[in-house]
This record gives structure tokens, sequence and C-alpha cells, in this order.
């Protein structure tokens, strides 16, 4: 994120684009609500009907996929209706005419048909979002998870640049994480491209650098990412696997693939506060403490380091994931580091990377958290980004064009699947399918349908219906529900018993592989003896080990 979360409350224009903000961050929602009651305006854009479309004053509620052809048009009413802010954009930018030049191809009347949006609200939003000083763009995986899903973040980059809303508060690019600490894991170099403070792996110096903190000589080839690790699991070029705190038997897409390379695998260890789906793969379960077991840092989405305490000792066998880590490194045979604890792992990690330079324990102990960059123990946080001008030196308009999804739809496979989370479970539910209090509020899994498929269909609220794609068949109750378009649906994933990623495909980003979760093809099939298959809690491994 540009911006911090406090300067939401503050903001005069909210552009929220992919994002279905008060179910997947309820507390940066809250801050948005905040906005609109002080009487800021509110444009969303998603396929779906989401609880900020009710206080919004435009909901484009655009095809899936179709993000590029509203940001390009919304791109063209800006440049052709001169609301640019061409003294901001000579002095800090530069490749503006190569934007200026594919814009222009995207109409807003063109785009209505291509989008489902009316040209008219597409001009409406681009001029209040060019005309309000101070005006923030807020995304997250409605955005990321396509093939073109860099495309559509270099599109809300170049409304950013060309508008200059950048450098100053309540304004700027403000991705929303989408999992706890998943920005922190980023910094720290949990990246196939980066070493720890975004250093790119491919710099010879860099490698040298961090080679000889750790006396080991650096691969000069980068990794994969998730997806192509995935496919390397199937095609033999992965023989083993470590997973920590993830579990891709339920997250990941084409998962029937993924559990036939699994099996495949000669080593796979899962490191996990609980026994998951992937623990089934598993050869070696090492048991981790969870947050209130540990000590350490987290880092949020506006870039806050914040101090961890330890609340409880973790029972039986857990132990914090430093010290699974530096055992294993032990028993492999590689030199092991002489750490005290985390304030120690996170020195070595500040020695190295100058984003993070002015930071430590005790330094968040006495201030509260810091939001990088923090390059000296002098300096102060860094609450919004470029605030002395764009920290590349310049900032770079990058022209895009529409491209396809990967799937389209044919007469076998009529219906547009997207996937998503729901406000009472979170991702693979490891974790909240355990409370009783949240499954009672959502027992089981379900597809969003519009009343006027579900007619044609001849499917009722609640009946049992089969999800059908290309890759798989998934059974649950249907939800008749005016929040989906028509000719699409929807589903969450975080049911073992109903597992929506056997149907997504595992084609992926061009540049970053996130597998597009929010196209798929599919159909929907009334199910006519409705022998509802056993519902496990919260998984079928784990209910037997529980048992």
């Amino acid at each position: 994120m540009t911006n911090s979360i406090p300067e939401i409350r503050e903001v005069d224009f909210l552009f929220v684009i992919g994002s279905n903000t008060t179910e997947a961050h309820p507390i940066i929602a809250m801050e948005m609500k905040r906005a609109v009651q002080r009487g800021a305006r509110l444009a969303v854009a998603d396929p779906r009907a989401i609880w900020l479309t009710e206080i919004a004053d435009w909901h484009l509620q655009l095809k899936p996929g179709s993000d590029v052809w509203l940001l390009n048009a919304m791109a063209h009413v800006i440049i052709t209706e001169g609301l640019e802010n061409r003294a901001w954009i000579e002095a800090n930018t530069e490749n503006f005419d190569a934007v200026r030049d594919a814009v222009l191809r995207y109409p807003p009347e063109e785009a209505a048909g291509v989008t489902g949006v009316p040209a008219k609200w597409i001009r409406e939003v681009a001029r209040a979002y060019a005309t309000t000083e101070k005006a923030g763009i807020y995304y997250t995986l409605g955005i990321t998870e396509h093939t073109c899903g860099t495309d559509n973040v270099y599109a809300l980059s170049n409304l950013v640049l060309m508008t200059g809303h950048l450098g100053r508060r309540s304004s700027g690019l403000n991705p929303l994480r989408g999992q706890n600490n998943v920005q922190g894991a980023n910094d720290s170099g949990a990246s196939p491209v980066f070493y720890p403070g975004y250093q790119r792996a491919a710099d010879p110096q860099v490698r040298e650098k961090f080679g000889d903190a750790w006396g080991v000589e650096q691969s000069s080839t980068t990794g994969l990412n998730l997806n192509e690790m995935m496919k390397a699991m199937g095609d033999g070029r992965i023989r083993g696997l470590y997973l920590m705190g993830e579990d891709i038997v339920i997250s990941e897409p084409n998962v029937a693939r993924v559990e036939e390379a699994l099996n495949d695998l000669d080593f796979v260890v899962v490191q996990d506060i609980f026994f998951n789906e992937s623990c089934r793969f598993a050869d070696v379960v090492l048991p981790a403490a969870c947050f209130a077991e540990k000590e350490g840092v987290f880092t949020n989405s506006d870039r806050r380091v914040q101090l961890l305490r330890q609340a409880v000792d973790p029972p039986g066998q857990a132990r914090p994931d430093w010290q699974l880590l530096l055992e294993v490194m032990k028993r492999v045979g590689l030199k092991q580091p002489d750490y005290s604890g985390p304030a120690e792992i996170y020195s070595e990690l500040a020695s190295l990377a100058p984003k993070f330079s002015g930071i430590s324990h005790e330094r968040i102990d006495r201030e509260g958290g810091l939001q990088w960059p923090v390059t000296s123990v002098d300096d102060s946080s860094t609450e919004y980004l470029h605030k002395d001008g764009v920290l590349r030196g310049k900032g770079l308009f990058q022209p895009v064009d529409y491209s396809p999804p990967f799937e389209e739809t044919d007469p076998e496979f009529p219906l547009v699947l997207s996937t998503g989370r729901t406000l009472y479970h979170y991702n693979a539910a490891t974790q909240t399918r355990r409370s009783q209090g949240l499954t009672q509020k959502q027992p089981e899994a379900f597809v969003e349908i519009h009343p006027t498929n579900a007619r044609k269909l001849g499917i009722e609220d609640g009946q049992l219906v089969d999800v059908v794609s290309r890759r798989g068949r998934v059974r649950c109750r249907a939800m008749i529900s005016r929040q989906v378009r028509r000719y699409s649906i929807w589903m969450p994933f975080h049911f073992p018993e109903a597992r929506t990623n056997y149907l997504t495909t595992d084609a992926g980003d061009k540049v970053t592989g996130t597998g597009e979760y929010k196209v798929c093809a599919a159909r929907l099939e009334p199910v006519v003896d409705e022998e509802t298959p056993k519902a496990v809690f919260p998984g079928s491994y784990a209910a037997a080990v529980d048992s």
C-alpha cells in the first residue's frame, strides 16, 4: 500500500475494485464506511453486489475478466477530456505517450459492450476520480487472480500516475493483503525473485552480499513461483516439498492435478498448527506454534511492523517456526546460526535490508508499530510512500491491452464461475471451521446463482446441485441471489467436502503465475436424488485424526 489504513477515513473519493472489503478486510472496510458517512463518494467495481455497493454512489458490475477494458476506458475519458495532471506527469513520470496512444483505442461506448457497465457511469467515475484531490484506489484478489492480473495492476497504476494521486495523504494505489502477515513474508524474502527487502536475486552484487552474510554461495538461477512449482511437481522436476502454513489441496487451483503430483513426490513435509487436508500426503508433520504461542513481528497491509508477544505456551511438541527450521538446518548438515530468538533474527534481516535497517524489536517495543521504509534509527515511520518524489526516480507508465480469460464459456459450460472468501471462514478454514460459532453461521458450501438462470435450469433455493467444469464436479447447495450477474456463479473455497478448486483452472498470470480463480467456465446440474454426502468436520483427514 502506498498509503496507511487510518488515512482512508479522510479520503474524498474511494475507488474499490475487485475487493469484497467488508468480508475479506472488515477492519479496513470500517474506515471506508467512516469516509462515506463523512461525505466521501464511493465507486465499487465488482461482478457481484457486495455490502459496500449498498452505500456506493456507483456499482460498476462488470463482466468477470473485463477489468482492462474498464480501466483503459476510464483513462480514455481522463485524457480526452483533459483531466490528466499534465504538470505532474512531465515532472514525475515517463512513457506517458505510449499509454495515451493505447487507451485511445478504448472508448467508453465500446467498453460498455464488453464490460456491461454503462458508458455514462464509466465517464462519471473517471471524472470524479480525476478531479477529486484526495482519491484512493483499493484492490485485492479480484484484480490479481487472473491470467492478466499484472496488466490489471498496471492499468490501475496508470490511472494513479496520470492524475498525480501519489505521494500525498489519503490517495495512492492500495492493494489490501489477502492473508495475515503475507506482507511480512514478502518483505522477508519469501519470493522466487527477491531477497529480503525486495533486493533482486538477479543482481550479482545482491547475491554476493547475502552469500557473504550467510556463508553460502547463492545460486544465479531465480526460483519458481507457486503456480510453476505445482506444475514442476507434476512433471518430475520437483521431487520433494516443504509446506508451511499452506493447505495447497484446498487453496490451489485444479487441485486434482495437485493431488496427483503430491502422490508422485518422494518426500513431503507439512509444518502447521493443525492437521489439514495436505497432511494426507505428508511423510512428516511438524507441529508449529500458533500466533499466541510465539514471539516475533507481523507486518500488516500498510507496511506497519508490529511486535507480537507470546501469551501462552505451545501445546505438546509444538514449537515456533524458527526453532523448527533451525533444527532442520542442523539435521541436514548446515551450519546452525546461534540465534537467541526472533529479535536477533530480525536484527540480521534489518542489517541486510536497507528498507528495515532502522527497525528493531526494542524500538517497536518503545514506540509501537513502525511503517517501512525506516532506513536508520533516526528515521520515523513512513506514513505514505513517494512523499519526496517517486521512489524509482520516475513513475513508469505501462501500456496494456485487453486479453481474454484463459477459459471462455460455450454451450456445454455457459456460466462463469468465480471464487472467493466469506466473512465467517478464512482461506482453507484450517482454523475457522474449528470454531463452533463460525460453523453454525456458515455450516456448508454453496453456489450463488442469479434467479433468471435458476429458473431456466429448474433450480430452487437450497436445492443440491452439481457444479461442473472441464476439470471436475462438486456438489453443494444452491443459493439464489441477485448478488451475481446473469450467467455468472460464485462459490467460496473453504470447504473440503465440496472443494471448489477441483473446478478452477491452473492457468496463471504471465508474470506472477497467480492462478485465474476469478474466471472459469462451468455449468450447473440439479441433483434429483438429494442424498447429501456426509459433511466432515473440519476436513476428512483432520476429523479422522482428531477422533
